[in-house]
Order: C-alpha cells, then sequence, then structure tokens
C-alpha cells in the first residue's frame, strides 16, 4: 500500500505563518583565525543569531556519510548537501552510488553506458582517472571491475589514461598500483582483448587540475591521451613510473607526463574519432574541467589540435548546474517523497530563488534531482541572472541583494508559506581564494539575511537559516598541525576548495512557539534533519522514514538570552 502524502498536524506547533529558509552556500564554523573569512568579516545579523538565543543556533554536520558520502573525509558540495536539506533521508552518493551500481550490475544497464558502447565494436574504450586506492577521488577496485565489465560488455580495445597519486596515498604507492593494473590488462588480453595503458602522468601536473587554476595542466593531460604526444615515450607503463621517479626529487604527483609507445615508437592509445571515452573519478572537482575539453566543441582555454568525434560519460556528472558532462555511467540518486513535494500535497506555497548559479541547487536538487514543480499553482521558481563574463572575486556581492530582495517581496506579499533562498557568496567567491573578495561576499550575504529576517519580523513569521557545507570559513592550505601553509616567498597558500567543518543552523522569528528549541540529544545531526524540522514549523508532522527533527516544544514558556538575563 502506497504511503500517504497527508501530514499529521503537529500536536503543540501551528499553521499558518510564513517560513523563511535561507541556506548560505559555503557557509561553515571554524575557530577564529585570519583565514577564517566569515570571522574577519563583519556579519552582525549572523552573529546575532549565534550570540542572541543558545537554544535556537546549533551545529549540524555537511560531509561525509551525514551527506551519503562514503567517509568523513569526504568533503560536502552543493548537489548532495541541497539533496539531504531538501530530501530529509540521506541517500547514496559519490563512490558509494558506484559502488552499489557496480555491485548490482546496474551501471551497465543505464544510457550512460549503452551510449558508450556504441563505440565498441569498431572503437577503442578508453578509461581515463587516478590510479590509487586512496577512495578520495576515485579508487583502483572500481577501476577493476569497471574494466572486467566492460569486455564482458563487448569492449574489444581498452586503453587505460594513469594519473599517479601520492597526496591521497602514500608516496612511491604508484608502482604497486601500475604493477596490479598491468596483471588485470594482461589477464584481458589473454581473453582476447586488446588492452593497454596508453599514457600516464602525476595528478597534480597532468590532468587533474580544477577550478580553472591553470589549463596547461589540462593540455599537458590531452597531447598525451589525445594526440599521443609527450616528452617521455616507454614501451609500458611500469618502466615509465619506475624510470621516471628515479629523477632526483621526483615524485607520484609530479610525475612528467609520458605515452606508451609500440616496438617503432608509435603511441599505442591516442583517442581517435569513433572512440569511446570515460573519466573513471567519481569526484568532481578535478575532472571538470576535462569534461569541459573533451565535451565543448566551442572550447578555447587551449589549443587542443586536434577535437577528436567520441562518446563520452563520466563516471558521474560532475556539474549538475553545467550538466556536465551530459552523458554519465552512474546517475544520481533516485530520491523520492522530498518535502517539497510532501508540502505541496499539504497545501503550502512556495517560492524559491536564487542566482543563476545556485538556482538548481534550490529547486532541482532541493527536490531531489527533479525538474519542474511538483504543483504549479503552488509553486514559483525564479532565477536571477548571475554576473557572467567576471570572476566572482572582482563582483563578490554577486546578486545577494537582489535575492534578498526577491525574498522580501515575496514574504510581504502574503502569497507563499515558505519563501527559499540561496546565497551563494561564501561558497563562489570562496572558490578564487581571494580573501578579501571572500571578506566583502560575507558581508553581502549578511545584510542579505537582514533583510529576509526584517520581512520576516513585519509579517510574524518564523525563519530558518542554514548553510549547506563550508567553504569561506577557511580559507588556507594547512599542514598536519593546522598551521597554514606558506610557499617559497612567504605567502599563505589559500585553500579554494569546500572544507569537513559543520555549519549553523538558526531558527527563531516572532511566529515560532515560544517553547521551541533544538533538541540536545541529536548530536550527530546533519543536513538531512533540517527538512523534518521545517515541516514541524509549517505545523506538519514528519513521515516517519525521514531524519528525526532538530526541535522540540517545551510546556514552559522560552526565554530568550536577553530576557533570562532580566529574571
Amino acid at each position: 500500500m502506497a504511503t500517504p502524502w497527508k501530514l499529521a498536524d503537529h500536536p503543540r506547533l501551528g499553521k499558518g505563518k510564513v517560513v523563511g529558509v535561507v541556506v548560505l552556500d559555503g557557509w561553515g564554523e571554524a575557530p577564529p583565525d585570519p583565514f577564517n573569512c566569515i570571522h574577519v568579516a563583519d556579519t552582525p545579523t549572523m552573529d546575532a543569531l549565534k550570540k542572541g538565543a543558545p537554544e535556537r543556533w546549533r551545529l549540524i554536520k555537511a560531509h561525509g556519510t551525514a551527506v551519503g558520502l562514503p567517509t568523513d573525509d569526504d568533503m560536502g558540495n552543493s548537489e548532495v548537501g541541497h539533496n539531504a536539506l531538501g530530501a530529509g533521508q540521506i541517500y547514496a552518493q559519490g563512490a558509494k552510488l558506484v559502488d552499489l551500481a557496480l555491485a548490482s550490475g546496474k551501471i551497465y544497464e543505464g544510457e550512460g553506458f549503452k551510449y558508450i558502447q556504441q563505440s565498441f565494436e569498431t572503437g577503442t574504450l578508453h578509461l581515463i582517472g587516478l590510479l590509487s586506492d586512496g577512495g578520495v577521488h576515485s579508487r583502483i577496485d572500481q577501476l577493476q571491475l569497471l574494466l572486467k565489465g566492460a569486455s564482458e560488455h563487448g569492449a574489444k580495445r581498452i586503453r587505460v589514461h594513469i594519473l599517479t597519486d601520492g597526496r591521497d596515498v602514500l608516496d612511491g604507492s604508484s608502482v604497486a598500483f601500475v604493477e596490479t593494473l598491468e596483471n588485470d590488462l594482461a589477464k584481458l588480453r589473454e581473453k582476447g582483448v586488446d588492452a593497454r595503458v596508453a599514457s600516464g602522468g602525476g595528478r597534480m601536473y597532468v590532468t587533474m587540475d580544477r577550478y580553472e587554476n591553470d589549463w596547461q595542466v589540462l593540455k599537458r593531460g590531452w597531447d598525451a591521451q589525445v594526440l599521443g604526444e609527450a616528452p617521455h615515450k616507454f614501451q609500458n607503463a611500469l618502466d615509465a613510473v619506475k624510470t621516471l621517479r628515479e629523477v632526483p626529487k621526483a615524485n607520484d604527483q609530479y610525475l612528467p607526463p609520458f605515452v606508451v609507445v609500440d616496438e617503432s615508437g608509435k603511441p599505442v592509445g591516442p583517442i581517435m574519432d569513433g572512440d569511446a571515452v570515460v573519466t573513471f573519478n567519481f569526484r568532481a572537482d578535478r575532472m571538470v574541467m576535462l569534461a569541459k575539453a573533451l565535451e565543448y566543441e566551442t572550447f578555447d582555454k587551449f589549443d587542443r589540435v586536434r577535437f577528436p568525434k567520441i562518446r563520452y560519460a563520466g563516471m558521474l556528472q560532475y556539474d549538475g548546474e553545467l550538466k556536465l558532462p551530459s552523458h554519465y555511467l552512474v546517475a544520481p540518486p533516485e530520491i523520492e517523497r522530498t518535502s517539497g513535494e510532501y508540502l505541496a500535497h499539504n497545501g503550502i506555497r512556495t517560492y524559491a530563488c536564487s542566482e543563476t548559479v545556485k538556482f538548481g541547487h534550490v529547486t532541482f536538487f532541493w527536490n531531489g534531482n527533479r525538474s519542474g514543480y511538483f504543483n504549479p499553482n503552488l509553486e514559483n521558481y525564479e532565477e536571477i541572472p548571475s554576473d557572467s563574463g567576471i570572476p566572482f572575486n572582482e563582483q563578490p556581492k554577486m546578486k545577494a541583494m537582489e535575492v534578498a530582495e526577491k525574498a522580501k517581496d515575496a514574504i510581504l506579499s502574503g502569497k507563499y508559506d515558505q519563501v527559499r533562498v540561496n546565497i551563494p557568496n561564501g561558497d563562489m567567491v570562496g572558490h578564487t581564494g581571494d580573501l578579501e573578495a571572500t571578506i566583502i561576499g560575507c558581508m553581502a550575504a549578511d545584510e542579505a539575511v537582514k533583510i529576509i529576517l526584517d520581512a520576516i519580523e513585519q509579517v510574524g513569521g518564523i525563519f530558518v537559516v542554514t548553510a549547506d557545507h563550508g567553504n569561506a570559513e577557511d580559507m588556507a592550505k594547512r599542514d598536519k598541525s593546522r598551521k597554514p601553509i606558506r610557499d617559497k616567498n612567504g605567502n599563505v597558500q589559500p585553500l579554494t576548495s569546500h572544507t569537513l567543518n559543520p555549519v549553523p543552523i538558526a531558527i527563531g522569528g516572532p511566529g515560532l512557539a515560544s517553547g521551541a528549541r533544538f533538541r540536545k540529544d541529536l548530536t550527530d545531526a546533519g543536513l538531512a534533519n533540517v527538512a523534518a524540522t521545517v515541516m514541524n514549523l509549517h505545523g506538519f508532522e514528519a513521515p516517519d522514514h525521514y531524519e528525526p527533527t532538530l526541535i522540540e516544544v517545551s510546556a514552559a514558556p522560552y526565554l530568550s538570552a536577553s530576557s533570562a538575563d532580566r529574571t
């Protein structure tokens, strides 16, 4: 029997109050520090939420297993963060999703695999990725299963383009990983599959750049993988790695690019027209640039010399906003019965808004990777165009004020029960590594929150302010003792990635019941607990299969910090 959509009324929280839900993108909590841009920035609104009512402010987890990623060493991101915020449930993401797809064989039944399979009869299957068991970007056991499965599903000619690690695993371990791979490829050759390593290089010098930091890293990889050109040529990958590691100060991360050639010196596996290519990393950040080079016809970041007509798929889709790549072997999780769908079934009128770079997060990802409305009569989604062609650190205020003004208008209009926004500054400006710009971005985000909370105050509503993952709160690369790492000139190396830090959540507003406060028993709560919380604030009990609500309502009247001081 299907689970009913009708939600039970909450016994202590009434209906009819406007609930403003604000997601600050890339806004984590970390100790005060000169490289904590949120701490350095003047953020009176967020500071007041933290200091004003201790029972209505807390931290929640936004990374690792709390958002469905395999381990707590996995940083959260905007896509899985908004999935968890909207779904109220924890779904397998990233590597975990790939493991399930490989174990069940579903990976070979999906559209992505069927797409690349069309090249198997006459073309070569190329697999590009990090050769490591580090589990941060890829895992060698997933590559091994994919090699076996692809050969069993018709791949007759396979070329692997390896990137050595030494960052997530011990330096020097590349030799053992190459030996393992070469043994597997030899077994495939015994079965009649022409399988070889075609090229390689160290991950930090070849292919795996991120955030468009240095396109030359991509070009080195492109030249080896696609053109079959590199400064070093070897007849097998094991000789290549062993020989290149003998150079003074050589290490796995920075091995120069090499190609494998036959007896006549001809490269054994350049990517050609009609071939299939799979990037087998499951983590997105260091695959996006390569995906652009492989997929975009109008690409202009370096001279590709040749742009082969290939069938390309990522292990996963690496950028949900850019829909990149357009084909992927493992689909995002099938998320069902999201909070948005429940609330639409229960008559809640919703307005959602952000600027272009995060609009999909507050709609598509929030709604469980689903496009469109659940009920167009009850929902209105509005996108503010982001600045285009201008780096975010040059316009760090982004469209925070415009998004806030739209939210304010929606709150004051009386047309909506929920007004939901994403303020992107902490994340998008944080990714640039520009401290001064990120501080300005955090101040703008704080101003935007004030505009929204003031509107909630005016209508007697309720607010929930939270974030999807960390970023702007730690902008320095650090050593194991947490001290900032400096370059040879003494400058602190900027950290442009997300973090493992928890994020804040605050509730309040004149419409919030006086006895409502955060529970103390959910010490490990995460983003997935927010959906049940928001449902409660709308006056409903959450479904039983949701992660538990963060709030409780005591019979005794709630005292704010200021009123408690007066008693």
